[in-house]
């Protein structure tokens, strides 16, 4: 009998429905972010960091994550979360170690994906994944996870703490 794996869209479809119902009824950005980051750290395989980082007087401070310690503010424009958010584009890094600039927060980290947060024009911040596995992220997570990302900023309001 052949074992039936799920592709990612399916991955993604099925952890779409879970987010909505995990966070179904609260509209705290930052207890929201708690749960998205452990549900996607748990859920996708391949990852030693996940989490988010808002943006706060003109730089990135560190959101709710799951992983090891992370780096706490990162100035807009540098490194992988930097440079995402400066463009406000999903950003893919197949290889962080030939990316300019980059902020090695966790050695283990080899490929990353940042996605941006905007509510309306308004950027907020990031959600970045981190990879042991050299070239993890590919269209099919990017797609994924700015689905995610939607769920999460339709259902909460911006903590302006």
């Amino acid at each position: 009998m052949e074992e039936r794996t799920t592709s990612k869209v399916e991955l993604y479809h099925q952890l779409a429905a879970q987010l909505s119902s995990l966070l179904a009824g609260e509209r705290d950005l930052i207890a929201n972010a708690a749960n998205f980051s452990s549900l996607i750290f748990h859920s996708l395989p391949d990852l030693n960091w996940a989490g988010f980082y808002f943006e706060r007087d003109g730089e990135l401070v560190l959101g709710p994550f799951q992983g090891r310690p992370a780096c706490v503010r990162i100035a807009l424009g540098q490194g992988v979360c930097g440079a995402a958010a400066a463009k406000c584009v999903t950003t893919i890094v197949p290889n962080v170690h030939e990316f300019p600039g980059h902020i090695a927060c966790d050695s283990a980290s080899n490929s990353e994906i940042v996605v941006p947060l905007r509510k309306g024009e308004r950027f907020i911040g990031v959600l970045d994944l981190d990879s042991p596995l050299p070239a993890r992220f590919d269209q099919e997570d990017a797609a994924g996870l700015e689905i995610l990302v939607k769920i999460l900023l339709s259902s909460t309001i911006r903590d302006d703490n």
